[in-house]
């Protein structure tokens, strides 16, 4: 039969038993976070990344740049003129307009989707016109809008001929005739690389 002192001695073990419990289960902090790398080591370890040739390894660190730091232009900045320096022209386009929602004004991002803009029309209408497609509403649209493009750089022409250059055949030395008895002038040997420079 358990007495009351028996009882008393079991309950205090049993307080002391999960205080020590609870003083070994005290949660452990985690380990702090790395921090958070700045615009300025993004852009350099990409900038690294990229010098080596690794495009695509690049592209991977600007976009993880613009999404962390998404006020920043600097990361779309180089995503469009890479895409644009590829011949990637839709994808500079559109990483172009990003650069324009941070900076209305910006020079790069309006010229990027310019020229793209041209490079890409330019393409499709040699390959409608390739197909002889080009007719109707889609050549008259075509024709206003290179009218306004000549317009606004002030061209008659918006991409002029390639004007070939005359050939001029080179100027020969006169040699004076040759008399009998005298000794022969060698001729000047024409430098084979003229033609080159």
């Amino acid at each position: 039969m358990i007495t009351t002192m028996h009882f008393r001695r079991l309950l205090g073990g049993a307080a002391c038993l999960m205080v020590l419990t609870a003083c070994s289960t005290a949660p452990v902090a985690p380990p702090a976070p790395p921090p958070k790398p700045t615009i300025a080591d993004l852009m350099g370890k990409a900038a690294a990344v990229d010098t080596a040739g690794q495009k695509e390894a690049a592209m991977t660190i600007w976009k993880q740049a613009a999404s962390e730091y998404p006020a920043d232009k600097t990361p779309w900045t180089r995503m469009a003129q890479t895409k644009y320096d590829a011949g990637q022209y839709g994808e500079a386009i559109v990483n172009a307009q990003e650069i324009l929602v941070r900076d209305p004004n910006d020079q790069l991002a309006n010229s990027i989707i310019a020229i793209s803009g041209l490079r890409l029309s330019t393409r499709a209408l040699a390959d409608l016109s390739r197909q002889n497609n080009l007719s109707g509403s889609l050549r008259t649209e075509s024709q206003d809008l290179a009218k306004l493009l000549r317009e606004s750089l002030g061209e008659q022409v918006l991409v002029p001929p390639v004007r070939e250059k005359p050939v001029v055949a080179p100027a020969r030395d006169k040699v004076a005739p040759v008399r009998r008895g005298a000794k022969k002038v060698a001729e000047p040997k024409a430098d084979p690389f003229d033609a080159l420079k």
